[in-house]
């Protein structure tokens, strides 16, 4: 007679906890991880290195040709642009050419400047001048312009920019990037004292503050007044690495005109 086996009862709540935690085979989640395979690892590793070779490059290939672009768009919106002036002109006359007008413009504008160099054309400019500064909300937008133009002009004269400078503003260890515009002489009980009226921008160049600064402790930096514009319009990003400080130029102050001088 076989034996009979003796069972022990197990409570209902121990055995349905022990059938939780027992692995399922068919259930990926609680069955036991599997050793991933030398292949598995390698393929893994030959996509990473992939995705982040293919990565760099697109980020390069975005870097070369986001200023390519940004170059050919604003070039091309400037020729449509000046083309516009002269354009509707040649349609009506039956010429249909896309960049005769840009050309013409050009030519119109080569005109213009050698017109306004003559004393007849400087004379005509001068009262056309006259009459845009005795209007009440033009004439400052003119001036403004003007100072900016004047600025990178090839024919430097005292409105412009003299300098590029840089001041220790708006505390000590700080600087400010600047141009000096004028020079004067603060006369006071402790004697004559040279300043410079420096220029500021803090919105490109058409608005600034203006500083008047002791000419000893500007510092003058080895950079064109064309270079400092670029500087300013750029935001700083085409800022040499190294800028030498050149010593002042000495001036005389019997060049400095009476108005020019103040006296507290």
């Amino acid at each position: 007679m076989p034996e009979d086996k003796e069972y022990a009862p197990v409570p209902l709540g121990q055995a349905a906890a022990e059938a939780a935690a027992a692995p399922d085979p068919e259930d990926p989640v609680k069955s036991p991880p599997r050793p991933s395979s030398p292949a598995t690892s390698t393929r893994k590793a030959c996509f990473a290195v992939l995705q982040s070779w293919v990565s760099r490059k697109f980020m390069t290939g975005c870097v070369v040709l986001f200023p390519i672009a940004v170059t050919f768009f604003i070039t091309w919106w400037f020729i449509q642009f000046v083309d516009g002036f002269f354009s509707p002109l040649y349609a009506k006359l039956g010429f249909d050419i896309f960049g005769l007008g840009f050309l013409t413009s050009l030519v119109f504008i080569l005109l213009v400047g050698i017109f306004v160099s003559s004393w007849v054309g400087s004379t005509v400019f001068w009262v056309g001048e006259w009459f845009i500064k005795k209007m009440p909300f033009v004439r400052h937008i003119y001036s403004a312009s003007k100072q900016v133009s004047t600025a990178v002009s090839p024919d430097q004269n005292t409105t412009a920019f003299k300098e590029v400078a840089i001041i220790s503003h708006p505390r000590v260890g700080e600087y400010a990037f600047g141009f000096i515009t004028s020079t004067m002489v603060l006369q006071t009980d402790k004697g004559d004292e040279e300043l410079c009226s420096v220029y500021v921008p803090t919105n490109h160049l058409y608005i600034g503050d203006i500083f008047l600064v002791n000419s000893a402790e500007i510092i003058r930096p080895n950079l064109s007044i064309r270079e400092g514009i670029e500087i300013i319009v750029s935001g700083g990003m085409t800022m040499p690495q190294v800028i030498t400080s050149l010593e002042p130029t000495p001036r005389k102050s019997q060049n400095i005109r009476l108005d020019r001088v103040m006296t507290v």
